[in-house]
């Protein structure tokens, strides 16, 4: 009986961090490059259950079978899958179109500069000619940090990442990509850093100027999800109650018998 209260809770605590898991993506679901997270769930392995001492076997020992003891969460996931292009016509807007990453150059807290990569194209100039994101993080190119004359006219990204100013090449930007997106750690909600192991690849992906990619959370999916997982919480919550009932029942009335 107390196994059945073992097995209800682990699959009440599994549901939970899975509408956590949820719950994230929703809240990210207008961040612009944010990548939805999933979850694989497993059982845990098979333990030998024995009849121990048993009168009724002579006191001896009898293997009974096995049994599993609930649920766990096993893998929590990034699906790395495109989200849709919006145009937005702002001139340091930029979209990938295909696999890779925007490179970042991000300073840590003592000041030293470490890069990143992102898929969130939200950029604009500060007042030196650097492109940055809105946490002033660089955007690097060939050159290293992109930097454009702030006095240009016309600012022109091509679909091979080529950087004009008034019509003369001044850098082009850099779209990394991986040839293993599990050696990806997430570093914020829209950004990564690479861990050891990871290795890059040649990516032929194109730069769209004036568009940003949108999550690639879909909410209505997301939301269907939410109310299986409630409702599977729930069915958990009962067995719990319904066991405990008996429990209650055992030690307070079938003992006055």
């Amino acid at each position: 009986m107390v196994r059945g209260l073992y097995t209800g809770w682990t699959g009440m605590e599994n549901e939970q961090k899975r509408l956590d898991i949820i719950s994230n993506n929703l809240a990210n679901s207008a961040t612009v490059g944010y990548k939805k997270e999933g979850v694989t769930n497993q059982s845990f392995d098979d333990v030998l259950t024995l009849k121990i001492r048993d009168e009724s076997e002579n006191f001896t020992d009898k293997r009974i079978g096995k049994m599993t003891l609930g649920v766990k969460l096993g893998e929590v996931y990034t699906d790395y899958t495109q989200g849709s292009l919006r145009e937005t016509g702002n001139t340091f807007d930029l979209a990938i179109e295909g696999s890779g990453f925007f490179k970042m150059q991000v300073l840590d807290k003592d000041g030293n500069a470490k890069e990143r990569y992102t898929r969130a194209g939200q950029f604009l100039m500060d007042k030196e000619g650097y492109i940055v994101d809105v946490n002033g993080n660089h955007l690097m190119s060939e050159g290293g940090n992109l930097q454009v004359p702030t006095d240009a006219s016309q600012i022109v990204i091509d679909l091979q990442g080529n950087v004009f100013a008034d019509g003369v090449q001044v850098d082009k930007l850099v779209v990394t990509d991986f040839e293993d997106y599990d050696y990806l750690k997430k570093f914020g909600e829209a950004m990564y850093e690479a861990v050891d192991g990871s290795r890059e690849k040649d990516t032929t992906s194109g730069i769209r100027q004036g568009y940003t990619e949108q999550s690639n959370v879909n909410v209505v999916s997301e939301m269907v999800n939410m109310i299986a997982i409630t409702r599977a919480y729930e069915a958990n919550q009962k067995v719990l109650q319904s066991i405990d009932g008996t429990l209650e029942l055992a030690a307070n009335s079938v003992g006055k018998i």
